[in-house]
């Protein structure tokens, strides 16, 4: 996703935070209108921070449009493949996982103000990033892609997205930094890829800039989108927790490792990729 730039919750939606490109402070100062319903929601749910620990409950905040990492089967319950790391952290520290689906953005914030435990959501680590929340090992590496519409002519190749390009991105993404700051590109931002893949099917955008195993997926959905060859650039992809809190991400990373030791996430990934 991915998603350079750090940076709310179930009730984001209410707040159209459309998704984009922008300086660390245009970031912060999009996601502030929710961090009050964020902290608030999150009381009411959980009682406190579940960084607490007393609560039984361990809090992921995720952004579910950004298959196979998170999405919706039923336009409600959360899966995928860091669905399927959070229940197996959650499993280890003997609680409950509770998602909290919000904006991408959001679920920074929600980091970062400790109103929930971890956010898992394709979230790349960048040294700006790094200044306010901590990070585990990463977890996944995947290559930032160009979805065009079929024989539309625009975009034939990697080597067309430049300085003046109109490229959809999803907001607060690496593709969406790269794109603005990097390439110059003229960014149109979405909350969710599938408002861009109709904004692109309608001759609005140039192309989408994401990550490889969402565009498959979404590709999939649309037999008139195709992806191009090659990749703009690698994404890795990390959990990211409340700065300071090195017991969670001790606890997290030991998980992890023994995930990717066993080649656990390589079956994630696959069982929601070819369904």
């Amino acid at each position: 996703m991915k998603r350079m730039v750090s940076l709310a919750c179930v009730l984001a939606l209410a707040v159209s935070m459309m998704a984009g490109c922008s300086s660390k402070s245009e970031e912060t100062k999009a996601a502030e209108t929710t961090a009050d319903t964020v902290a608030e929601t999150t009381a009411e749910t959980a009682g406190e921070s579940a960084a607490a620990g007393d609560s039984g409950k361990l809090i992921m905040a995720t952004e579910a449009g950004f298959a196979p990492y998170e999405y919706t089967e039923d336009g409600e319950t959360v899966v995928g493949v860091d669905v399927d790391i959070a229940n197996e952290i959650a499993k280890a520290m003997g609680k409950e996982l509770e998602i909290q689906n919000m904006t991408f953005d959001g679920a920074l914030l929600a980091v970062q103000q400790g109103v929930v435990d971890f956010a898992a959501a394709g979230i790349s680590v960048t040294p700006d990033r790094q200044e306010e929340m901590d990070f585990t090992i990463e977890y996944a590496t995947s290559k930032q892609v160009v979805v065009v519409k079929k024989d539309a002519g625009k975009i034939t190749s990697v080597d067309d997205v430049k300085e003046g390009t109109v490229v959809g991105v999803q907001m607060g993404t690496t593709g969406d930094f790269y794109c603005t700051d990097d390439l110059g590109c003229e960014v149109k931002q979405f909350s969710k890829y599938v408002e861009a893949a109709l904004e692109l099917k309608n001759d609005k955008l140039d192309c989408i800039v994401m990550d490889s195993l969402p565009a498959e997926q979404l590709v999939a959905a649309n037999d008139d989108l195709e992806i191009l060859d090659g990749e703009l650039f690698t994404d890795k992809y990390a959990i990211a927790v409340k700065k300071g809190n090195t017991e969670l991400l001790d606890q997290i990373n030991e998980v992890l490792q023994q995930l990717i030791d066993e080649g656990k996430i390589d079956e994630f990934t696959i069982n929601h990729t070819t369904k």
